[in-house]
């Protein structure tokens, strides 16, 4: 006969072996090679880089929430500033997405282009933009072709809207950083 407490005991382990095993045996965290051994010199380094908080600054302050607005994407700010001559037709930040209006250099020209840009992720890599140009060519009023430009104007853009963005991230990173003071 097997008492009550073996079971337990039994069901206990049997239970814990199965959630390890759908685990993968993997322990989640870091690899600890990567990382210097020193605590404090780790707090240090995350602090700086702003990847921290520390008790004495959240003491004393309003509990309001903390709001992400537009202006705090560096994709989104440095593709706003980029294409800032050209007129805007509709801009989403929730959709990511912004669309400029038809814009031409001068008004008797019967070239015109537009501007699309789709944000496929927030981090700043050659992959997180998808930017289309079209251009429009009239004949008359009434009589013009669409098309969608391919070449050089694609990369330019997008070389200059992730160059951007990454002058606000390091420029965020310098604000919100503060030393680290070992007592």
């Amino acid at each position: 006969m097997i008492s009550f407490k073996n079971l337990k005991i039994t069901l206990l382990l049997l239970i814990s072996s199965t959630l390890l095993i759908s685990c993968g045996g993997k322990f989640p965290g870091a690899d600890a090679r990567k990382y210097d051994p020193d605590p404090k010199k780790r707090v240090a380094k995350n602090l700086e880089e702003g990847r921290g908080f520390r008790l004495t600054d959240k003491i004393g302050k309003s509990s309001g929430g903390v709001f992400e607005f537009a202006s705090s994407n560096e994709l989104w700010r440095a593709s706003l500033d980029t294409i800032d001559f050209m007129p805007l037709a509709s801009v989403n930040y929730s959709g990511g997405i912004i669309i400029t209006d038809w814009y031409s250099t001068d008004q008797n020209s019967n070239e015109s282009i537009k501007i699309s840009i789709r944000f496929l992720t927030n981090e700043i890599r050659s992959d997180a933009l998808d930017i289309k140009v079209f251009n429009k060519k009239c004949l008359t009023q009434s009589n013009c072709v669409t098309s969608e430009k391919e070449g050089n104007i694609n990369n330019e853009l997008k070389t200059k809207i992730l160059k951007t963005a990454a002058i606000y991230k390091t420029e965020k990173k310098k604000k919100n950083s503060k030393p680290y003071k070992i007592n």
